[in-house]
């Protein structure tokens, strides 16, 4: 192979034959590439051309575009595919620790001295009482090499992971990878051997009756630790003193002698040349020997036959590890890679299934930690590979599961193909448009896709972010525009003249897709957001996007620019939907909410039974995440007739969702009209700066008034906006009356 690029022996399966778009120079024989941009394409005269992906295309790929190139959009079935094979995916993998390191090289003789040496005893002592400088640095080498050793298993273990678990996802490519991964496999044996010779047996088995010893009596009342302080000071002293032997006791395999400098750690307060120093150091020095002793004593008393047991390893957390030098192994502590390395029988990486033959104890141990997802004990030759459950064949990625063939072609997608997208792309779309028969067609986070897989959920993903139709996404991005130079661009001045054809635009549709194209400083990040704000539009309830969180603790959710783009932090003025009252100064026009009524409004924390006040998902307090699950939803029609709310004081209490075109055009409407009574209210001045002849204008195009895109407006509002209209209008008929006389 050349390295570790895709070559035409590779099985292409399902996706051989499939037209991917190939660039070349002119000429029978060119090279083909995947982008104009290869530097290994030198031409300006650049041919394109739509080829068959086969053996033959294969050949002709330049070497780079073989290993790096993107041949199909990475979210397409062809994309995960190929990303699995390429880069540092499995044909990599497939190449690396096969065989001993040039650079990192050591043989047998050398594990041999370095593991002998470690597990004697330092005797070679110069006049201070302190290690030969000689003996020193060569305790240090095999330190070194004990630790490059493991860490080469443990990485060699995680790229045989990810080789058998690509290769089982794709199943034409097991028998052409078979060889491949025996040669893996004669490696890792051959590290696990090496580090084995590092591991104490005796001491991890005391080391797991220490994590089973129960808290100790201290001696609060002993003479030696009266230099301590009092007791309630000895007695937390001593405690800190056991669970720091503890937690080093049992992390490990190591002999108690490298523990005895713990009990410097009770006096290390303390002068050494204070009256009572060398008692306490002494009493600390047997206290911890009496530990050891339990536990020694714990270990030799464990006299149940050795036992089998099936382990299965914990899920990679960060997908991107396995780009890395790190790996699912990285997660355990060295008790359990000493384990590991000491009692493995047999091993099915791919699954992160291994079977160990330990004893109670430390069977006991992994039972109890919980940091191994599922342990089993299973009787003496019992094939645990035949166990209910280990044999299920992996759905497997193929045309049609994503956007990748006609939606009347696409497959139902099952949790393995979300697996092998999240293996292939760690950083892959999160939020897709599917379709189901329970729910139709919706717009979801990834990860409620895969909650509701678990479920026995079926259904078929249409299109996800970076698959929206590029020729309606970049005109809207070319209308956006850049992100203007001053922050003043971005967060325009309110406008309060209710004439200004301005006013209210912060709260439509076209200021939040310039908050969710303008607020990210990378414009790499404009048009994905754009996308992103496209398609939760028309999420009906946008608690729906709630993603989560991932197993690190991460928020999975939309960006915060985006969610700017979906709601307004801009408090709407509902004061000419509010009825009328005594108060002439601050009454409502008792207009009717009309298209507004339903408009949604979330808030953390809305009902005033609860203690705390309310917040907009968009306030510091609720730490500017977005909407959430647990969320309240309201409506506009519930601030009007409800005043029993307890908002924030800074950010309102509440997000309202952007207007649409038809919403913000009434919200804009309502105002002119209530701003018209204001001024033909005689409570407030009378007539005398009105002029009746621009009013009445205005209240003629106000009467005629409808949605937009429709040519009437008939609804229960609608009556009640024409009876104010035609209230204002004798009203103006009356000042101008008025003003002739």
């Amino acid at each position: 192979m050349r390295d570790h690029t895709l070559t035409a022996d590779v099985p292409l399966g399902p996706f051989e034959g499939t037209v991917v778009t190939a660039y070349s120079a002119k000429g029978k024989n060119a090279k083909l590439h995947a982008s104009t941009s290869c530097t290994q394409l030198r031409t300006s005269d650049v041919v394109t051309a739509r080829v068959p992906l086969d053996a033959a295309m294969v050949n002709r790929m330049c070497t780079r575009c073989a290993e790096w190139g993107v041949w199909a959009r990475p979210t397409t079935g062809l994309g995960v595919f190929l990303e699995s094979l390429g880069g540092l995916g499995l044909l990599y993998q497939l190449q690396s620790y096969t065989a001993p390191d040039e650079d990192e090289r050591w043989d047998g003789e050398e594990v041999n001295a370095a593991a002998d040496l470690l597990r004697s005893r330092p005797e070679g002592t110069d006049e201070d009482g302190e290690e030969v400088l000689d003996e020193r640095e060569a305790r240090e080498d095999a330190e070194r090499l004990r630790d490059l050793v493991l860490s080469t298993w443990r990485r060699a273990a995680t790229s045989l992971h990810q080789a058998q678990a690509t290769a089982a996802e794709f199943p034409w490519l097991e028998e052409w990878a078979k060889p491949k991964l025996a040669l893996k496999e004669q490696y890792l044996e051959t590290l696990k051997t090496q580090a084995a010779q590092f591991v104490d047996p005796d001491g991890l088995l005391a080391a797991a009756a220490v994590a089973g010893m129960n808290d100790p009596e201290l001696p609060v009342n002993d003479d030696a630790f009266t230099v301590l302080g009092k007791s309630q000071e000895i007695a937390g002293e001593l405690r800190g003193l056991w669970r720091k032997w503890r937690s080093k006791a049992e992390y490990g395999w190591g002999d108690p002698s490298e523990r005895a400098y713990i009990a410097y750690s009770l006096v290390h307060r303390i002068r050494s040349n204070r009256k009572g120093y060398d008692q306490a150091l002494a009493g600390a020095r047997a206290l911890i020997e009496s530990w050891e002793e339990q536990a020694r004593a714990a270990a030799a008393a464990n006299s149940a036959p050795a036992r089998l047991m099936t382990v299965r390893l914990p899920e990679i957390r960060d997908k991107s590890t396995l780009r890395g030098d790190g790996g699912f192994l990285d997660a355990l502590d060295p008790w359990t890679i000493g384990v590991l390395v000491t009692c493995l029988t047999d091993a099915d990486w791919g699954r992160r299934t291994v079977t160990l033959r330990v004893s109670a104890l430390i069977a006991d141990r992994l039972t109890a930690d919980g940091g191994l997802v599922d342990t089993e004990t299973h009787a003496e030759g019992e094939d645990w590979l035949a166990a209910p459950g280990t044999s299920r064949r992996p759905s497997y990625v193929q045309p049609g599961v994503f956007d990748d063939t006609p939606v009347f072609d696409r497959r139902p997608v099952k949790s393995d193909h979300l697996r092998a997208l999240h293996t292939a792309l760690p950083h892959a779309d999160r939020f897709y448009i599917v379709f189901s028969p329970s729910g139709g067609v919706e717009t979801l986070p990834l990860a409620v896709v895969e909650a509701r897989l678990a479920q026995g959920w079926q259904g078929a993903i249409v299109a996800g972010v970076s698959d929206l139709p590029t020729g309606v996404i970049e005109p809207w991005v070319a209308e956006v525009g850049p992100r203007p130079q001053s922050e003043g661009g971005i967060w325009p001045q309110h406008v309060h003249d209710v004439q200004d054809a301005r006013f209210g635009e912060e709260l439509g549709l076209v200021a939040g897709a310039q908050r969710a194209a303008w607020l990210p400083y990378d414009d790499r990040d404009r048009e994905r957001n754009l996308r992103l704000l496209a398609m939760a539009r028309g999420v009906p309830d946008l608690r729906a996007l709630d993603g989560g969180h991932d197993r690190d603790g991460h928020v999975r959710a939309l960006p915060h620019a985006v969610w700017r783009g979906l709601l307004t932090d801009r408090q709407l003025d509902l004061e000419p939907f509010e009825q009328p009252t005594e108060d002439r100064w601050s009454g409502g026009s008792g207009i009717p909410l009309g298209v507004l009524a339903d408009v949604q409004v979330y808030a953390v924390n809305a009902d005033p039974r609860y203690e705390g006040k309310g917040h907009s998902p968009l306030c510091r307090h609720s730490r500017e995440r977005g909407v959430v699950d647990g969320d309240d939803l309201l409506a506009v029609s519930d601030l009007v007739v409800r005043d029993d709310f307890d908002w924030c004081s800074k950010c309102g209490g509440y997000a309202v969702r952007r207007l649409t075109d038809t919403q913000l055009s009434y919200y804009r409407a309502a105002h002119r009209l209530h701003d018209i009574a204001q001024q033909l209210d005689s409570g407030r001045g009378g007539y005398d700066r009105v002029d009746v002849e621009v009013l009445s204008s205005r209240l003629s195009e106000l009467a005629d008034w409808h949605p937009i895109g429709k040519e009437s407006w008939y609804t229960h509002g609608s009556q009640r906006w024409w009876r104010i209209v035609h209230d204002l209008q004798s009203k103006a008929e009356e000042a101008r009356r008025h003003g002739t006389q």
